[in-house]
Protein backbone atom coordinates (compact mmCIF):
# COMPACT_ATOMS: atom_id res chain seq x y z
CA UNK A 1 0.00 0.00 0.00
CA UNK A 2 1.43 3.48 -0.89
CA UNK A 3 0.57 5.34 2.96
CA UNK A 4 2.77 7.41 5.10
CA UNK A 5 4.76 10.10 3.82
CA UNK A 6 5.30 11.19 -0.04
CA UNK A 7 7.39 14.27 -0.58
CA UNK A 8 5.59 16.44 -3.80
CA UNK A 9 9.37 16.75 -4.68
CA UNK A 10 10.09 20.39 -6.56
CA UNK A 11 12.26 19.90 -10.09
CA UNK A 12 15.07 22.12 -9.43
CA UNK A 13 16.10 24.20 -12.43
CA UNK A 14 19.90 25.87 -13.02
CA UNK A 15 20.32 28.80 -16.17
CA UNK A 16 16.94 26.89 -17.62
CA UNK A 17 18.10 23.82 -17.33
CA UNK A 18 17.23 20.66 -14.84
CA UNK A 19 19.46 20.97 -12.16
CA UNK A 20 20.10 17.08 -11.56
CA UNK A 21 22.84 17.53 -8.98
CA UNK A 22 20.35 19.90 -6.89
CA UNK A 23 17.49 17.11 -7.38
CA UNK A 24 20.03 14.42 -5.96
CA UNK A 25 20.66 16.23 -3.19
CA UNK A 26 16.77 16.65 -2.70
CA UNK A 27 15.66 13.17 -3.16
CA UNK A 28 19.00 11.65 -1.24
CA UNK A 29 17.94 14.74 2.04
CA UNK A 30 14.58 12.83 1.55
CA UNK A 31 15.90 8.90 1.80
CA UNK A 32 18.03 10.02 5.35
CA UNK A 33 14.73 11.83 6.67
CA UNK A 34 12.73 8.75 6.40
CA UNK A 35 9.45 9.54 3.97
CA UNK A 36 8.08 6.57 2.75
CA UNK A 37 8.41 8.23 -0.79
CA UNK A 38 8.36 11.02 -3.46
CA UNK A 39 6.16 12.15 -6.65
CA UNK A 40 8.16 13.65 -9.22
CA UNK A 41 6.65 15.98 -11.90
CA UNK A 42 3.87 16.66 -10.16
CA UNK A 43 1.97 20.11 -9.71
CA UNK A 44 4.77 21.03 -7.19
CA UNK A 45 7.28 19.39 -9.84
CA UNK A 46 6.31 22.37 -12.53
CA UNK A 47 4.84 19.38 -14.62
CA UNK A 48 2.87 21.76 -16.50
CA UNK A 49 6.24 23.82 -17.50
CA UNK A 50 8.50 20.88 -18.76
CA UNK A 51 8.50 18.84 -22.09
CA UNK A 52 7.68 15.03 -23.21
CA UNK A 53 11.57 14.50 -22.78
CA UNK A 54 12.34 16.23 -19.48
CA UNK A 55 8.92 15.09 -17.73
CA UNK A 56 10.31 11.11 -18.27
CA UNK A 57 14.00 12.44 -17.68
CA UNK A 58 12.98 13.57 -14.44
CA UNK A 59 10.90 10.49 -13.91
CA UNK A 60 14.25 8.14 -14.66
CA UNK A 61 16.76 10.59 -12.31
CA UNK A 62 14.41 10.40 -9.43
CA UNK A 63 14.02 6.52 -9.52
CA UNK A 64 17.98 6.09 -10.49
CA UNK A 65 18.28 8.68 -7.09
CA UNK A 66 15.94 6.92 -5.09
CA UNK A 67 18.02 3.80 -5.77
CA UNK A 68 14.69 1.74 -4.10
CA UNK A 69 15.12 2.95 -0.48
CA UNK A 70 12.01 4.79 -1.30
CA UNK A 71 8.99 4.69 -3.74
CA UNK A 72 8.73 6.85 -7.01
CA UNK A 73 5.05 7.75 -7.47
CA UNK A 74 5.00 9.35 -10.72
CA UNK A 75 2.75 12.34 -11.95
CA UNK A 76 2.12 11.13 -15.20
CA UNK A 77 -1.30 12.95 -15.51
CA UNK A 78 -3.06 15.36 -18.27
CA UNK A 79 -5.77 16.45 -19.73
CA UNK A 80 -5.27 14.16 -22.75
CA UNK A 81 -6.32 11.04 -22.27
CA UNK A 82 -3.22 10.21 -25.21
CA UNK A 83 -0.73 11.70 -23.40
CA UNK A 84 -0.99 10.64 -19.99
CA UNK A 85 -1.38 6.96 -21.09
CA UNK A 86 1.83 7.92 -23.10
CA UNK A 87 3.93 9.17 -20.06
CA UNK A 88 2.69 7.13 -18.16
CA UNK A 89 4.08 3.86 -19.94
CA UNK A 90 7.11 5.71 -19.91
CA UNK A 91 7.36 6.13 -16.25
CA UNK A 92 6.66 2.58 -16.07
CA UNK A 93 9.79 1.71 -18.66
CA UNK A 94 12.02 3.34 -16.05
CA UNK A 95 11.07 2.10 -13.20
CA UNK A 96 8.54 4.35 -11.67
CA UNK A 97 6.38 2.22 -8.69
CA UNK A 98 3.39 4.16 -9.14
CA UNK A 99 1.56 6.65 -11.20
CA UNK A 100 -0.39 9.87 -9.52
CA UNK A 101 -3.60 10.43 -12.21
CA UNK A 102 -4.70 14.46 -12.16
CA UNK A 103 -7.90 15.18 -12.74
CA UNK A 104 -7.92 16.27 -16.72
CA UNK A 105 -8.05 19.82 -16.33
CA UNK A 106 -9.62 22.78 -18.32
CA UNK A 107 -11.25 20.85 -20.80
CA UNK A 108 -13.91 19.68 -17.37
CA UNK A 109 -15.46 16.32 -18.68
CA UNK A 110 -18.44 14.74 -17.43
CA UNK A 111 -18.13 12.48 -14.44
CA UNK A 112 -18.51 9.53 -17.17
CA UNK A 113 -15.62 11.07 -19.30
CA UNK A 114 -13.64 11.15 -16.15
CA UNK A 115 -14.23 7.50 -16.16
CA UNK A 116 -12.93 6.82 -19.41
CA UNK A 117 -10.14 8.76 -19.28
CA UNK A 118 -8.92 7.23 -15.88
CA UNK A 119 -10.25 3.49 -17.19
CA UNK A 120 -8.20 3.65 -20.23
CA UNK A 121 -5.08 5.13 -18.28
CA UNK A 122 -5.27 1.76 -15.97
CA UNK A 123 -5.94 -0.66 -18.96
CA UNK A 124 -2.44 0.73 -20.70
CA UNK A 125 -0.31 0.17 -17.43
CA UNK A 126 0.16 -2.45 -14.91
CA UNK A 127 1.24 0.46 -12.79
CA UNK A 128 -0.88 1.22 -9.53
CA UNK A 129 -2.34 4.19 -10.31
CA UNK A 130 -3.53 6.72 -7.44
CA UNK A 131 -6.28 8.82 -8.39
CA UNK A 132 -5.45 12.59 -7.90
CA UNK A 133 -8.71 15.28 -7.36
CA UNK A 134 -7.94 18.87 -6.70
CA UNK A 135 -11.08 20.70 -7.66
CA UNK A 136 -9.36 24.04 -6.89
CA UNK A 137 -6.98 23.38 -9.98
CA UNK A 138 -8.77 21.29 -12.26
CA UNK A 139 -12.54 23.10 -12.30
CA UNK A 140 -13.73 19.44 -10.98
CA UNK A 141 -13.96 17.09 -8.60
CA UNK A 142 -13.84 13.30 -8.76
CA UNK A 143 -16.92 12.25 -7.17
CA UNK A 144 -17.39 9.55 -4.98
CA UNK A 145 -19.28 7.41 -7.00
CA UNK A 146 -16.58 7.93 -10.14
CA UNK A 147 -13.66 7.03 -7.77
CA UNK A 148 -15.57 3.85 -6.44
CA UNK A 149 -16.69 2.67 -9.96
CA UNK A 150 -13.36 2.96 -11.02
CA UNK A 151 -11.52 1.53 -7.79
CA UNK A 152 -13.86 -2.03 -8.81
CA UNK A 153 -13.05 -1.39 -12.56
CA UNK A 154 -9.56 -2.07 -12.37
CA UNK A 155 -7.38 -3.89 -9.66
CA UNK A 156 -4.52 -1.42 -10.51
CA UNK A 157 -6.65 1.63 -8.98
CA UNK A 158 -5.45 1.74 -5.74
CA UNK A 159 -6.23 5.12 -3.99
CA UNK A 160 -6.57 8.88 -4.28
CA UNK A 161 -4.96 11.83 -3.25
CA UNK A 162 -7.62 14.20 -2.03
CA UNK A 163 -6.71 17.58 -2.21
CA UNK A 164 -10.21 19.44 -2.11
CA UNK A 165 -10.04 20.63 1.42
CA UNK A 166 -12.90 18.84 2.93
CA UNK A 167 -12.57 15.98 5.68
CA UNK A 168 -16.24 14.98 5.09
CA UNK A 169 -15.08 13.28 1.41
CA UNK A 170 -12.63 11.58 3.40
CA UNK A 171 -15.27 9.75 4.89
CA UNK A 172 -18.11 9.39 1.87
CA UNK A 173 -14.90 7.80 0.35
CA UNK A 174 -13.97 5.65 3.33
CA UNK A 175 -17.23 4.31 3.82
CA UNK A 176 -17.78 3.79 -0.04
CA UNK A 177 -14.33 2.14 -0.12
CA UNK A 178 -13.47 0.18 2.79
CA UNK A 179 -10.42 0.38 4.20
CA UNK A 180 -8.35 -1.58 1.24
CA UNK A 181 -8.37 1.57 -0.89
CA UNK A 182 -6.01 4.01 0.03
CA UNK A 183 -6.50 8.05 0.52
CA UNK A 184 -3.88 10.54 1.30
CA UNK A 185 -4.30 14.28 2.05
CA UNK A 186 -3.88 16.75 -0.74
CA UNK A 187 -2.76 19.35 2.22
CA UNK A 188 0.26 19.40 4.96
CA UNK A 189 -2.35 21.53 6.83
CA UNK A 190 -5.43 19.19 6.84
CA UNK A 191 -3.24 16.35 7.10
CA UNK A 192 -4.06 15.24 10.91
CA UNK A 193 -7.96 16.20 10.43
CA UNK A 194 -7.51 14.00 7.26
CA UNK A 195 -5.67 11.06 9.29
CA UNK A 196 -8.90 11.36 12.02
CA UNK A 197 -11.53 10.17 9.57
CA UNK A 198 -9.78 7.82 7.50
CA UNK A 199 -6.61 9.09 5.65
CA UNK A 200 -3.80 6.85 5.55
CA UNK A 201 -1.08 9.84 4.73
CA UNK A 202 0.06 12.47 2.94
CA UNK A 203 1.90 13.82 -0.43
CA UNK A 204 3.37 16.46 1.38
CA UNK A 205 4.94 20.01 -0.05
CA UNK A 206 6.20 20.84 3.39
CA UNK A 207 8.34 17.80 3.65
CA UNK A 208 10.45 19.22 0.60
CA UNK A 209 11.58 21.32 3.79
CA UNK A 210 10.97 19.77 6.52
CA UNK A 211 10.61 15.56 5.30
CA UNK A 212 11.79 14.21 8.42
CA UNK A 213 9.22 16.16 10.92
CA UNK A 214 6.17 15.42 8.52
CA UNK A 215 7.45 11.71 8.19
CA UNK A 216 7.82 11.79 11.93
CA UNK A 217 4.03 13.39 12.42
CA UNK A 218 2.23 11.06 10.04
CA UNK A 219 4.11 7.79 11.89
CA UNK A 220 3.02 8.85 15.05
CA UNK A 221 -0.78 9.57 14.16
CA UNK A 222 -0.61 6.13 12.64
CA UNK A 223 1.01 4.35 15.63
CA UNK A 224 -1.39 5.85 17.86
CA UNK A 225 0.65 8.88 19.37
CA UNK A 226 -1.87 11.28 18.71
CA UNK A 227 -0.41 13.54 20.98
CA UNK A 228 2.75 13.75 19.84
CA UNK A 229 1.18 14.23 16.05
CA UNK A 230 -0.69 16.93 17.50
CA UNK A 231 2.59 18.72 18.75
CA UNK A 232 4.06 18.22 15.97
CA UNK A 233 0.87 19.86 13.45
CA UNK A 234 0.80 22.55 16.10
CA UNK A 235 4.80 23.58 15.85
CA UNK A 236 4.56 23.61 11.95
CA UNK A 237 1.00 24.93 11.12
CA UNK A 238 2.16 28.44 10.52
CA UNK A 239 4.77 27.11 7.74
CA UNK A 240 1.99 24.82 6.37
CA UNK A 241 -0.12 27.41 5.52
CA UNK A 242 2.82 30.03 4.72
CA UNK A 243 4.59 27.53 2.00
CA UNK A 244 1.21 28.62 -0.07
CA UNK A 245 1.57 32.30 0.60
CA UNK A 246 1.84 32.28 -3.02
CA UNK A 247 1.47 30.14 -5.53
CA UNK A 248 2.78 26.48 -5.24
CA UNK A 249 5.68 25.80 -5.76
CA UNK A 250 6.76 29.65 -5.28
CA UNK A 251 7.11 29.42 -1.70
CA UNK A 252 8.64 26.08 -1.44
CA UNK A 253 11.55 26.94 -3.91
CA UNK A 254 12.21 29.93 -1.80
CA UNK A 255 12.53 28.31 1.35
CA UNK A 256 14.74 25.72 -0.03
CA UNK A 257 16.65 28.47 -1.60
CA UNK A 258 16.92 29.79 1.84
CA UNK A 259 17.99 26.49 3.17
CA UNK A 260 21.03 26.53 0.33
CA UNK A 261 19.34 23.43 -1.26
CA UNK A 262 18.93 24.76 -5.03
CA UNK A 263 18.87 27.84 -7.30
CA UNK A 264 15.33 30.22 -6.62
CA UNK A 265 14.67 29.46 -10.48
CA UNK A 266 11.33 28.87 -12.57
CA UNK A 267 9.79 28.79 -15.94
CA UNK A 268 6.92 31.59 -16.95
CA UNK A 269 4.72 32.12 -16.45
CA UNK A 270 5.61 31.20 -12.95
CA UNK A 271 7.66 33.59 -10.88
CA UNK A 272 9.77 34.15 -7.65
CA UNK A 273 7.44 34.87 -4.91
CA UNK A 274 7.71 38.92 -3.70
CA UNK A 275 10.09 40.37 -1.17
CA UNK A 276 6.86 40.99 1.12
CA UNK A 277 6.49 36.93 1.25
CA UNK A 278 9.99 36.21 1.36
CA UNK A 279 10.64 37.89 4.51
CA UNK A 280 6.95 36.48 5.76
CA UNK A 281 8.54 32.80 4.97
CA UNK A 282 11.99 33.89 6.40
CA UNK A 283 10.15 34.57 9.59
CA UNK A 284 8.16 31.74 9.77
CA UNK A 285 11.12 29.27 9.03
CA UNK A 286 13.12 30.66 11.82
CA UNK A 287 10.33 30.94 14.01
CA UNK A 288 9.74 27.18 13.73
CA UNK A 289 13.68 26.53 13.93
CA UNK A 290 13.90 25.59 10.54
CA UNK A 291 16.56 28.32 9.28
CA UNK A 292 18.43 29.92 11.60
Amino acid sequence: MFTGTYTAIVTPFRHGQIDEPALERLIKSQIKAGVDGIVPVGTTGESATVDFEEHIRIIALSVKFAGGKIKVMAGTGGNSTKEAIYLTQEAEKVGADASLQVAPYYNKPTQEGLFQHFHAVSRNTKLPIILYSIPGRCGIEIAVDTVDRLAHDGVNIVGIKEAGGNPDRVSQLRVALGHKFTILSGDDSLTLPFMAVGAQGVVSVASNVIPREVAHMVRAYSTGNHSLALKLHEKFYPLFKDLFIESNPGPVKAALAMLGMMDDEFRLPLVPITSASREKLRKTLKACGVLK
